[in-house]
């Protein structure tokens, strides 16, 4: 009788909306390839609905995943995507070629037909963020995260000149040392120092120095990255579950954290959303749901980090039979 009443409360539907999961978080973390040199892999994202500045209201932030290089363009919230695409041209394309990826999130402006065709006719491959997990988009958080308080420090009681202080945040940014590779960030991509020139080229074949001395740095980024990775892997995965527990036709719920609600307050309202059906696995950590007409505005791809098995009672089941 006990394991009967502990199944059958377990199972119960309406208690799952409201309980609280103890457990670790489903999915170990899963980094993205570590790129073989600079502006090979990109990340963007954009800082929104900031005070007026010279008209602008919002910041492109962009990335070099391989430097932590970040480029930042004050720009406008009604920015549509082929001025998206201007921008990308003419000031990374131009001076760093065309990237191999792009890591972004899902909004409207990297999802949209043009941007979509423009990446395919160029040989991009975009990399999109599941729904509702940004930690696809790791890079350029943290970027947004040093940014932010730098402006905060230095722009006006009314926050109408951010846009000025832009070229000194990026210059700052950039000639910081880095916590993954131990160096500059801008001597990781010039393999020079911005106050001085650090080399030393003499008149006995300069090239072949230069092209070492190039050779040697990139090498050295590429092992720290790797260690920097393996680090907060393994400091990230011992708050997650190795568990890949989900199959098509399972049905789950789905973590309401970052789904908007009509409801007066999240405090009061279900924690899980549901029950859905998981219509095939994506990857080891994602998940195509079958969702309801209604909610057409979600992307059905979720990382397994914000699903819950539904569970069925052995009495509920037996009395289907």
């Amino acid at each position: 009788m006990p394991q009967f009443i502990k199944d059958y409360v377990s199972s119960c539907q309406q208690c799952s909306r409201k309980k609280n999961i103890y457990h670790k978080k489903f999915g170990l973390l899963t980094p993205l390839p570590i790129p073989n040199g600079p502006w090979i892999f990109l990340s963007m994202d954009f800082i929104t609905q900031l005070p007026l500045s010279n008209s602008f209201d919002s910041i492109l932030v962009i990335v070099d995943r391989f430097s932590k290089m970040a480029v930042f363009f004050p720009t406008m919230s009604s920015i549509t995507s082929m001025d998206l695409a201007h921008l990308f041209i003419k000031n990374i394309f131009s001076k760093h070629g065309l990237p191999s990826s792009i890591v972004s999130d899902r909004g409207s402006l990297f999802v949209s037909s043009f941007w979509t065709n423009l990446c395919q006719k160029l040989k991009i491959l975009r990399d999109m963020s599941t729904a509702y997990h940004p930690e696809t988009d790791g890079q350029t958080e943290r970027v947004n995260q040093i940014l932010e308080p730098y402006l905060w420090m230095y722009v006006s009681y009314h926050q109408d000149d951010w846009n000025t202080w832009l070229p000194l945040a990026e210059f700052a940014y950039n000639n910081s040392d880095h916590s993954s590779t131990k160096q500059s960030i801008f001597f990781t991509v010039y393999v020079r120092d911005p106050h001085f020139d650090s080399i030393h080229i003499t008149q006995d074949n300069p090239s072949a120095k230069l092209s070492a001395k190039i050779q040697s740095v990139q090498q050295y980024v590429k092992r720290e990255l790797e260690a920097a990775i393996n680090r907060f892997k393994k400091y990230a995965d011992k708050s997650r579950a190795s568990m890949s527990v989900f199959n098509p036709g399972d049905m789950v719920w789905i973590s309401s954290k970052k789904i908007k609600s009509t409801r007066p307050t999240k405090k009061l309202s279900e924690r899980w959303l549901g029950t859905f059906e998981i219509l095939k696995k994506v990857s080891t950590h994602a998940y195509h749901l079958k969702l309801p007409s209604q909610w057409k505005s979600i992307h059905p791809v979720f990382h397994i980090s914000l699903l819950e098995p539904v569970k069925t009672s052995r009495a509920s089941s037996s009395n289907h039979h």
